[in-house]
């Protein structure tokens, strides 16, 4: 739970109380506080909470324990690729997990709002989890601050003010000689919050209240109160306390020797006495803490900006072993650009990058681009923000940055890599493919693999956009002057993506001689994609599926929603809809996670689509309304052709003929807003038999003839089925069971969405010549083949088919498997392939403790006691 509030209106008391609480009944907590100082320390925070328990990480999987080291700065390998942050915030899930294994974990985090972005990022990704562990987490945020803790999706408290009796009633207690007047107005200014009642009567003088605006926010003025006493204190205890306010350790020692630094003499520790006296600070043996970080605010903002600049320069030269440290500090007491201090900001920049603290190497490398006393360095620093920016989602940060690095002074490959950001992260939403040319003409071959994923960024704008003929060409040449093998798996995406149907057969070519290598899953999920842009849903699996797999274990988050909904698009269209509902469902919890609105979109969709084969037609119009709302707001968007497909399938699925022609032909009609034909050709055969039952059997031969010629121009697996499918139904009469029979004996082994339709159509056909018995046979495969598929809805068209034709058949049984949630689904299937709570819950991203919960309602629902029975019960994919 997020604990949110003002300043001062008790919310560390609360969290405090629920601490003494907690520790009274045997539970462990553990405790972290935000400091503002040290926002900009990777994984600082994080530290602080799990620093009691960091023994316990011997015990983690190989992967979890390197990711907390790497984090901490434990283990610094500048080979191995940084840990992502859900991987770190897995790995502290399960070391909470594995802590509460022995007694209940409370984790209480204050000031919340000031702990390092990527401590706040791991640690919201946890609570997130925490479902079936004994485990409690407490964090409280400023309420006039946003952040990724109190805008992850968690319960929330909002704390209020005192109301007026109890307020009046604290006042007593801690002013009781207060005169009327001052009373009256210490209650007004306070408006019931705690911290005033107690410290504006106490800490200023009467006059002084008296004379507070009402304007001003009570934050400033209770940080006034607070710094009123510093006017009172001893010249080095006001040095000390600006040390120990612009350090972010609190380490008495290190305050003393700083403050010793700036005035000339030795500071011993009788210096904090008289702000000890003043309730200013708390002082203990290894730690120094203010009283509330208002205090803190109160003796930084009253010094002046040379004392300050000077305190910083001083611990710079206290934390000279500490080199994160030190370089913020050296940073803060710079009073113009200075190159040395921004190559060490670079060098810390580097070193959170690989600590998977993006949001800290950001922020080095824009305040090393201000220290910076060349434009070209400046213009260098701000494109890699840039660039880590838009990589990790921070596209307000991204945004602000691409607008700094725009008018300095820029190589030609730096200038090239922001045109690409530019366009790549467009504000506006969906930009099309106005600049895709220009990108592609201005990669030069020598940047080799570099080029790669700008190129990649514009030729997926070449599927989803409808380009020129000259653009593709621009962009598949640019491709092929890379001194590149021709299969690699990148430039093999691209020419898919650029240029589907001129370039189709050649793809699938060089996808299928491509090896499956374990140990390349970034290379195995472009080949899926490539392969998936050609239409090839089969092949796409072969690559998604083991690359998901490879993602999943080297806790690659931010890839993992666009290769899920691949993955289950793919499933979608060879009618496995388990698979697709499990990667859909995964694929919607990351993207959301992850803040990727693309891949959140189709997996929405494409849990739609499965519903939409399902006849729930329900389920499809509140998914396909929420998507559709989504991308209009964004601007027109390929994505509306998918939502036209879903609303087509499901108007097919259910019979109604003219809607499903209606929906299914705009993707194809350059005059809607959701043109799309790479979508529309999904839909092919759908449109053929749609224009057919409608009467329009001319446009259903122009779909088919399209069809046809595409199939053979692409060498499409999914468009030759398509045409096996639509060929008999405009076939004449003694041509039409000549091709039922073929499609059924050949073509569309396999696809079985289309093979139980074309029995069901079959049937039909020999049912309407009085082919009665002849016609039971298919009427009853493709009765099974949809109990099979559990497509209840067309199972049953084909029930009514078979009492018309004088057989009975009984409703499908209902499948304990149907009970399963998606989520629960994907866990039976790991543990049938035989892995363990803890290896599914890496893969997962959950605790193995919420793993163990799961299978417990799992083994329920199936009515097996054991993961070992879940063999002979759990139905194979197909």
């Amino acid at each position: 739970m997020v604990i949110r509030g003002p300043a001062g209106i008790g919310k560390s008391t609360l969290l405090a109380a629920a601490a003494t609480a907690a520790a009274a009944q045997g539970i462990r907590v553990l405790t972290a506080t935000g400091i503002q100082s040290e926002a900009r320390i990777p994984f600082a925070g994080l530290h602080q909470l799990l620093r009691p328990i960091l023994h316990l990480a011997d015990g983690l999987p190989r992967r979890q324990r390197a990711a907390l080291e790497s984090a901490f700065g434990m283990l610094d390998d500048p080979d191995q690729a940084p840990p992502g942050l859900l991987a770190v915030g897995l790995a502290a899930l399960e070391l909470a997990s594995d802590a509460a294994a022995a007694t209940p974990v409370l984790l209480v985090i204050e000031d919340a709002q000031w702990l390092d972005e990527s401590s706040r990022g791991a640690l919201a990704f946890a609570a997130r989890r925490l479902a079936a562990d004994p485990v409690v987490m407490l964090a409280a945020v400023r309420a006039d601050h946003a952040d990724s803790l109190g805008d992850g999706g968690l319960p929330e408290l909002e704390l209020a003010g005192l109301d007026e009796v109890s307020a009046a009633e604290l006042l007593s207690q801690q002013a009781p000689d207060l005169e009327a007047r001052l009373r009256d107005r210490v209650l007004a200014e306070a408006a019931g919050n705690p911290l005033a009642l107690v410290e504006l009567p106490v800490a200023l003088p009467d006059a002084d209240v008296a004379a507070l605006p009402s304007p001003l926010p009570l934050t400033d003025r209770l940080e006034r109160a607070f710094a009123a006493h510093l006017p009172g204190l001893p010249a080095v205890t006001r040095a000390v306390l600006l040390a120990a306010a612009a350090d972010d350790e609190g380490i008495p020692a290190d305050a003393l020797r700083a403050a010793s630094l700036v005035t000339d003499i030795e500071v011993s520790g009788d210096a904090f006495t008289p702000a000890v006296a003043a309730r200013l600070i708390e002082v203990g043996p290894s730690r120094l803490r203010f009283r509330h970080p208002l205090v803190r605010s109160a003796v930084y903002q009253a010094a002046s900006w040379a004392q300050r600049q000077a305190i910083h320069a001083a611990l710079a030269v206290v934390l000279d072993g500490e080199p994160d440290r030190r370089v913020w500090h050296r940073a803060a007491a710079a009073t113009g650009p200075d190159e040395e201090v921004a190559t060490e900001l670079d060098d810390a920049a580097a070193r959170a990058e690989r600590r998977g603290a993006t949001a800290t190497a950001i922020s080095a490398l824009r305040r090393a681009a201000e220290l910076s006393k060349t434009t070209a360095s400046r213009g260098r620093r701000f494109v890699r923000a840039t660039s880590l920016a838009f990589a990790n989602g921070q596209t307000a940060d991204g945004a602000d940055l691409l607008r700094a690095a725009g008018s300095l002074e820029l190589s030609s490959g730096d200038r090239l890599w922001l045109s690409y950001l530019s366009e790549a992260f467009s504000e506006s939403g969906w930009s099309g493919v106005a600049k895709v040319g220009a990108i592609a003409g201005a990669i030069d071959p020598e940047y080799g693999r570099i080029a790669l994923t700008p190129l990649l960024s514009v030729a997926l704008r070449c599927w989803w956009g409808n380009p020129s003929g000259e653009t593709r060409t621009a962009v598949v040449r640019a491709a092929e002057r890379l001194p590149l093998p021709k299969g690699d798996p990148a430039v093999v995406a691209v020419l898919a993506f650029a240029d589907p149907l001129g370039h189709g057969a050649d793809v699938l070519s060089r996808i299928e001689r491509a090896p499956i290598v374990d140990a390349d899953p970034l290379g195995m999920y472009h080949l899926g994609m490539a392969a998936s842009a050609v239409w090839d849903y089969e092949l796409t699996l072969k690559y998604v599926e083991p690359a998901v797999q490879g993602l999943r274990a080297q806790g690659r988050a931010g890839l993992l929603p666009g290769a899920l909904v691949t993955q289950a698009w793919a499933a979608v269209h060879l009618a496995r809809q388990r698979t697709a509902i499990s990667a859909a469902d995964e694929a919607y919890r990351l993207g959301t996670e992850t803040k990727q609105r693309q891949w959140l979109l189709g997996a929405q969709l494409a849990k739609a689509a499965v519903a939409a084969e399902r006849g729930e037609q329900q389920t499809v119009d509140m998914l396909t309304r929420e998507a559709e709302a989504a991308l209009l707001a964004a601007g027109a968007n390929p994505l509306l052709a998918m939502v036209q497909f879903v609303r087509g399938r499901a108007a097919m699925v259910t019979q109604r003929y003219p809607e499903g022609l209606e929906h299914l032909r705009r993707a194809l009609d350059p005059g809607e807003p959701g043109y799309h034909p790479f979508v529309g050709y999904w839909a092919l055969a759908d449109l053929v038999e749609a224009a057919m039952q409608c009467g329009q059997p001319a446009l259903a031969r122009h779909y088919l003839e399209l069809l046809e010629s595409l199939a053979a121009r692409t060498s499409s697996p999914n468009l030759r089925a398509q045409a096996a499918y639509a060929r008999p139904l405009v076939a004449a009469d003694d041509q039409a069971e000549e091709l039922y029979r073929l499609a059924l004996d050949h073509e569309l082994t396999g696809w079985y969405c289309l093979r139980g339709r074309i029995q069901l159509a079959y049937g039909r056909w020999l049912r309407r010549r009085h082919r009665v018995t002849e016609s039971r046979a298919p009427l009853r495969a493709a009765r099974d083949t949809f109990d099979a598929l559990g497509f209840a809805s067309v199972a049953e068209y084909a029930r009514q088919e078979l009492r018309a034709a004088g057989d009975a058949s009984q409703r499908r049984a209902s499948n304990a498997w149907d009970q399963l949630t998606p989520q629960e689904l994907q866990i039976a299937r790991l543990a049938v392939d035989g892995l363990t709570n803890r290896e599914i819950a890496q893969q997962l991203f959950l605790s193995h403790h919420t793993i163990g919960y799961h299978l417990h309602h799992i083994f329920t629902k199936v009515g097996v006691t054991s993961r070992s029975q879940l063999h002979s019960v759990l139905p194979q994919a197909t």
